[in-house]
């Protein structure tokens, strides 16, 4: 587990940005991805994108496991990555220590910047997420999405595990699409491998494959993220109702499709 400091120092003209991106626009147009399997479209990565260039950005749940696994059966050397936001479960830290003994990794850990964490303390309080959504995001921007925006300047391809039964948000989740290096023209490849798979799918090939589990799952976690901000659910709950939980009761909060740290809402990237 090595804590990584992106290099953003390296120049690109505005024509080498073009030409990237028009190289992504077609491979997305001419690429039947919804086709492909999973394995099928790892190993395509392997083949249309440096190694070096290629993450898989995990926060270690079923999905990002599953990923991880299918990575290193097909022998891929694609980097692997995690944002530790300072306020990760202690089973989760021991859980990214037992994933790379297992698969013969160095997971490359992105932290936020400590003097923005201390800043926005002071300014809202440790605790500001309860106060508002706006807040929580807030909270969640400086900790997560700001991190691993700067990991992603070091990429061109971002691997992900979002399917689209994990809430009604994710339900168009494609399989490959571009998005937005954070305040640059830079487009980067999204993919979803396991966007088409169900949970029970995903289930069913962690256990034929013994695939590591996050110990939270056996405590009642179905979503797994901060402390505090992730708790476990009961049975009538959909996945996310553990996210933010003293949102649930409030009018304007209780669509699942704002239970979202902004990793993955467009509307961050720009």
């Amino acid at each position: 587990m090595t804590e990584v400091q992106p290099n953003t120092e390296t120049t690109r003209t505005r024509a080498d940005i073009e030409a990237a991106n028009q190289r992504l626009e077609t491979l997305i147009r001419e690429t039947d991805f919804e086709a492909m399997s999973p394995q099928d479209l790892l190993s395509w990565v392997g083949e249309a994108f440096e190694p070096s260039r290629a993450v898989v950005s995990t926060s270690f749940q079923y999905s990002g496991m599953a990923t991880i696994h299918m990575v290193h059966d097909l022998g891929l050397d694609l980097r692997v990555a995690t944002v530790d936001t300072f306020r990760l479960h202690p089973e989760t830290y021991a859980f990214i220590r037992e994933v790379e003994q297992r698969y013969g990794i160095e997971i490359e850990v992105h932290r936020p910047e400590g003097a923005e964490v201390e800043s926005m303390i002071q300014r809202f309080g440790e605790y500001l997420f309860f106060d508002s959504k706006a807040k929580q995001e807030y909270c969640c921007q400086v900790r997560k999405t700001r991190p691993h925006d700067r990991m992603l300047t070091t990429a061109d391809c971002w691997i992900t595990g979002l399917r689209r039964d994990q809430s009604p948000a994710r339900a168009q989740t494609p399989k490959a699409m571009t998005v937005s290096e954070y305040g640059s023209r830079r487009q980067i490849m999204k993919l979803n491998p396991l966007a088409d798979w169900t949970e029970k799918q995903l289930l069913e090939y962690t256990e034929a494959n013994k695939i590591p589990v996050n110990g939270l799952y056996a405590q009642g976690y179905e979503s797994i993220g901060c402390m505090i901000c992730s708790t476990p659910t009961s049975a009538d709950e959909p996945p996310r109702a553990g996210r933010w939980r003293w949102f649930n009761n409030d009018e304007e909060m209780s669509q699942e499709d704002l239970k979202e740290c902004g990793l993955h809402v467009p509307m961050y990237q720009i």
